[in-house]
């Protein structure tokens, strides 16, 4: 089937850098102590404007996915978006930004930070965990995102504690208690480290449990592959998860291999330095990569 998959990268619009465009401007814990909700307002404000040129900037240069900044609210684990006193203006924003995005026919996405850690053996962990899920969630219904997985929340099961099974049992029993808008959005992706979960892990003992979408990582499966699998296998148990909805994927080249052999192997690269094998699938493919859209533009002229 000959057809161009959706492709975006991750949080930071290089193109956009030399004017001053961005939606991760935050602070130090001491200048929020003292600077207060005054300050965070403000700058939440200038972050969710500035998401608004980065989506039209998608759509002039024909990027159709993008991953937002989870640092568009500058340590929102303390406070409530509420208690902004520029919420009102900010929310009417985020509205136009979310309308934008559709009519662009963008794809937009989330991936809280690897500190959310639902299945954590700590309650305090979890609790916060389920607070950042929440404000995500939260973001996308003020943007009039459809509560579903075309608007994909992205984490790693991220414990494996005391076994892989025990913190697969706790991830489901507190998913199965999360709000609709966090659970009807919520995808887990396969993981780099060996001792952690591949696609077989992910699908034995999460998806088949609750049924959460898995989603697929092309350098992760290269570092951590299922016994006796290829990346076609791999790739194909992930994608059968998604249902109705079109996978999710993230892709970056080894940095190692083709860009500085001192790298890690878990790495990503600067670059994409190969056409990307989608396997005859249509997905949604993510750039992990340093270069953000700039290597994407640049593997667009070059593979497409």
């Amino acid at each position: 089937m000959d057809y161009k998959p959706r492709m975006g990268y991750c949080c930071l619009c290089l193109s956009l850098e030399d004017q001053g465009v961005t939606t991760n401007r935050g602070m130090v814990k001491r200048t929020f102590l003292e600077r207060g909700l005054v300050y965070v307002s403000e700058l939440a404000l200038r972050n969710v404007r500035d998401l608004i040129k980065i989506i039209e900037f998608n759509g002039q240069s024909g990027i159709r996915m993008y991953r937002m900044s989870s640092d568009m609210f500058p340590w929102c684990s303390e406070y409530e978006l509420e208690d902004l006193p520029d919420f009102k203006e900010i929310m009417i924003t985020l509205k136009k930004a979310g309308d934008l995005s559709k009519s662009l026919d963008q794809r937009l996405s989330f991936h809280p930070s690897p500190y959310c850690v639902i299945a954590s053996e700590r309650a305090d962990v979890v609790t916060k965990s389920i607070k950042e899920l929440n404000q995500h969630a939260q973001i996308m219904d003020l943007m009039g995102l459809d509560q579903s997985y075309e608007y994909p929340i992205n984490i790693h099961i991220n414990t494996t504690k005391p076994t892989k099974q025990e913190s697969a049992k706790r991830f489901c029993k507190i998913y199965l208690d999360l709000p609709h808008n966090v659970k009807s959005r919520l995808v887990v992706e396969i993981d780099d480290k060996k001792s952690q979960f591949t696609s077989v892990d992910l699908m034995n003992l999460v998806h088949s449990k609750i049924g959460i979408p898995i989603t697929f990582d092309y350098l992760h499966n290269i570092c951590n592959p299922p016994s006796g699998l290829t990346e076609y296998d791999s790739l194909s148990i992930c994608v059968s998860t998604w249902k109705d909805f079109t996978p999710l994927v993230h892709y970056s080249d080894s940095r190692k291999l083709f860009e500085d052999s001192s790298s890690k192997e878990v790495a990503h690269s600067d670059w994409i330095h190969q056409k990307i094998e989608t396997h005859g699938f249509e997905l949604s493919i993510e750039l992990e990569v340093k270069m953000k859209d700039l290597a994407l533009l640049k593997y667009l002229k070059e593979f497409n």
